[in-house]
């Protein structure tokens, strides 16, 4: 699923860690577990969870007004 589709679900707190750690190459569990929940991938492990192209969104295209 594409991540505009599930990013206005996802946690306050989880965003503002994606937008603090752009492409950073592991994700802590609670935040892989709120993408999880939001209707996000859902990843057996905590590295390569998002996309090249999700994280181009979330700093391009994401609003820091959530």
């Amino acid at each position: 699923m594409e991540i505009f589709m599930w990013w206005l679900d996802l946690h306050l707190d989880s965003k503002e860690w994606l937008r603090e750690n752009l492409r950073a190459d592991e994700l802590p569990l609670q935040v892989v577990q709120h993408i999880a929940e939001a209707g996000g991938p859902h990843p057996d492990k905590v590295s390569g969870v998002l996309t090249a192209a999700d994280w181009d969104f979330i700093e391009t295209q994401s609003e820091f007004v959530d």
